[in-house]
Parts: structure tokens; sequence; C-alpha cells
């Protein structure tokens, strides 16, 4: 590796200007810990009229292909975001044997299989430390820090702006509707919050820690996928009342030699550290059999959190320290030998809106009771024109028993509303 290590950079949005300000600010530290001096040579932008504070001799174009093409740079990163464009210039740059740093989790989790492949035909580097969790090493971890350990689970609050959300529903006592506008006004949240609140960006940062963590390939389209756009302040209310705050969880765990995993909002017991990530905030909790549990937690966006993972992983490539993309020597990776999602076993809040009529208790544990689904709790108070709220916590149950059970109450007319049932951690 020469001395100098030639960058090209692809986007220069917030986390791309954050990187831009961390190889000026910090150079000396850079220098000192990789040994090289980092030289960014050309950045592709789509306005390159715009006025922008970049370092004398950086080279601006609109054609990110360019950064692939020029022999003279060492380093593609790109920081663009969408999936064919982005795609094109990844696999054109390992092509021509260029290292790659990318913070594209979409890409990674719904095409990164084609993309690891030919990194390790090539031989190159593929680093994405900035696609997971913003500034919280977990890449990192897990590729390296934990290797000895077998995985046995991991759980995490991975978008930062579902957990504003949601936090500011809990403290405030607000609905989502508010809450989500509060977060669009302070800029958490995109104008179309999609991604976000429906749970999608969770799963793709799921898919690629189920590479880290056991080496196979989850497919994206597999993942089960549920979000927080229709929860109601209640909910919050009724899982306080029974010690827990609700948080948009991407969970993956063995179960008897099968992957589980998927995203859901879940309750979890106000005593553990994931209930009091409060914030825009991000943590992740792995949990393996040498270590026990570990729980890192830190920003999980913004510029310079993000431009940090990104800088570290160039510093791994000035270091050569970069051969093992997936973290297994066996690059290209198996597919995970997948637990069917209705077989998954859990703990379940139930809510029902019911007429406050005699017999609705009865006929609804009953419906559970015939599905072998075991009431641990219940509570019944207030009332208000769409009904009375009747609560459930249950015992373990198999998500087929619920659908089962939820499908009876469905068809009778017990139920003034649809059924609202969310997992349970601790």
């Amino acid at each position: 590796m020469n001395t100098t290590l030639n960058i090209g950079l692809a986007g220069l949005g917030t986390v791309g200007g954050g990187l831009v300000r961390l190889l000026s600010e910090n150079a000396e530290e850079i220098r000192a810990r990789s040994g090289c001096d980092f030289n960014l040579k050309a950045v592709a932008v789509r306005n390159p009229n715009r006025k922008r504070d970049l370092p004398e001799g950086v080279r601006l174009t609109t054609d990110p292909m360019t950064l692939a093409d020029d022999p003279d740079i060492d380093v593609v990163i790109e920081l663009m975001g969408g999936i064919d464009t982005a795609k094109e210039l990844i696999t054109r740059s390992l092509a021509k044997g260029k290292q790659v740093v990318t913070a594209n989790k979409a890409l990674l989790a719904e095409e990164g299989e084609s993309l690891f492949r030919l990194a390790d035909e090539k031989g190159a580097t593929l680093l994405y430390e900035a696609s997971v969790a913003g500034g919280i090493p977990i890449v990192q971890t897990l590729k390296e820090s934990l290797t000895g350990n077998h995985i046995t689970s991991l759980e995490g609050i991975l978008n930062g702006t579902g957990n504003y959300i949601l936090s500011e529903m809990t403290s405030k006592g607000v609905n989502f509707a508010p809450a989500l506008a509060e977060a669009q006004e302070k800029g958490y949240a995109e104008a179309d919050p999609t991604l976000d609140i429906d749970g999608f960006d969770t799963a793709h940062k799921l898919v690629l820690l189920i590479r880290l963590a056991w080496g196979v390939d989850y497919p994206y389209t597999k993942m089960p996928i549920e979000g927080i756009r229709n929860l109601d302040k209640m909910d919050i209310d009724f899982a306080r009342e029974f010690g827990y705050r609700i948080k948009l969880l991407g969970r993956a765990r063995m179960r008897d030699g099968k992957l589980e995993a998927g995203v859901f909002p879940t309750l979890v017991n106000h005593t553990y550290l994931l209930a009091r990530v409060g914030g825009a905030y991000n943590a992740v909790r792995v949990e393996g059999n040498a270590v026990g549990s570990l729980f890192l937690h830190g920003l999980g966006a913004g510029s310079l959190p993000t431009a940090s993972a990104v800088l570290g992983d160039l510093i791994s490539i000035a270091r050569q320290n970069n051969k093992l993309n997936s973290g297994f020597v066996k690059q290209v990776l198996p597919q995970a030998d997948i637990l069917p999602p209705e077989e998954a076993c859990n703990t379940y809040y139930m809510r029902f809106m019911v007429k406050d009529d005699p017999g609705v208790l009865r006929d609804l544990s009953g419906a559970l009771s015939d599905q072998g689904v075991s009431i641990a709790q219940a509570i019944q108070k207030g009332q208000s024109e769409a009904g009375v709220p009747l609560v459930f916590m249950t015992h373990e149950a198999p998500v087929s028993a619920i659908r089962k059970a939820v499908e009876t109450m469905r068809k009778s007319d017990f139920l003034l509303a649809p059924a609202i049932c969310y997992r349970v951690m601790g």
C-alpha cells in the first residue's frame, strides 16, 4: 500500500460532508493510526455548480463511474444511496480491483450476495461499518471482536426515526401523528418516512447483522416486518402499566438449529437497557456463549457519527486489515436455515376493543384456549365510543396459534376494531 491513499467519493450529502470535514480535522490522528495520508482526489456530485468547502485540487464530476475508471484512485466510497447506480458503481470499482467503502444498507441487504461474491473473486475489499447503526461499531465488533463466540441472539433499536417517535409518544403522551410531525420538523424523519416507520430500514440492517453473526444469508424478501405506523398511545400506556416500554426492534436468535428473525414493535421490560434508549439513539444487544451479554449504544445517524464509521473503514484498508468482508473465511455464504415465521414462539401483548357485554371475556379467552394459548394477565378498564379495551398478556405461544385465535375472534361479533398483537421481550 502506498503511503498516500487516493480516494474517490460518490455523494457529498450529510455523511459525505462530514467525511470531508473529518479527513481535514483529524488528518494528524489518521496518519498516526494508519501510516497513510488520505488524499481526496475526486468527488461525484449532482450539482457541480453549488459552492462547496473542499480541499484545493479536488476534481468534481457528475459521473460517479469516472471514479471507478480512474487508475489513480485506490478506494471508492459510495455514499449516494439508492440501488441501481450505487450497485453499478460498486460492481465496476470491484471489477477494476479497487477497494470499496459504502454506507448503503438497502443495497447490501437486497443485492449484497452478488457484490460480496464479486469482491471475493477479485480479492477486493468491501467494507460497510456505516451501513448499520451510524457511529456504533457493531460491524467490526461482530466481524473481529466476537469471532471466538457462538452468537445465540441479537436484538437492536436500529432506526433513530422510529425510536424518536416512540420516545415522544412515551414521554409526552402524544399519539403517533403529532410525534411523526415533530420528528419531521426536527429533521429526524423524511418527508416520506415509509422506510423508517414501516420497519424496512431496520430489516435491511438486520439482514447485514445476521450475515456477520452467523455467516448465512437471510434473504430480505423473507424477513417478517411490522412497523409502528398504526401504534396507538393506548398501547404505550397499557405497556407501561405492565412494566414495559414499546420499541421497534430487529431481532434474530437461534431456535433448535434454525434462525428466527424479524422486525416488530416489541414490549421491552422497563429494567432492560434497551427500554431506556431514547430519542434518535440506536442500541444493539448481542448474546454470545463466551462473552455473555454485550450492549452497544450511540448515535445511529448524523453527519459526523456516520462519517466516523466510514473513516474507520478507510483506516482498516490503509492497514491492509480487511480481507474477510463477511467476517468468515468462506465469503460466499450459504442460505440461512430459517425457522418458518408461523412457528416462532413468543410471549404476546394483545388488546381488543370489545362491547361491554356479558360473556365477552369468556369468549375471547376461550378462542385463545382452543389454540393452546394461556393467559398470564388480563386488564379491562375504561370505556369510550370505540368500546372497552380488554388487554391480555399471554404465556409463550407460536405465531400460528395467535393468528388462528384472532381469526376466530374476527369472524365473530366480539371485536369492534382489529386486534392488536405485539411481541414481548423480557
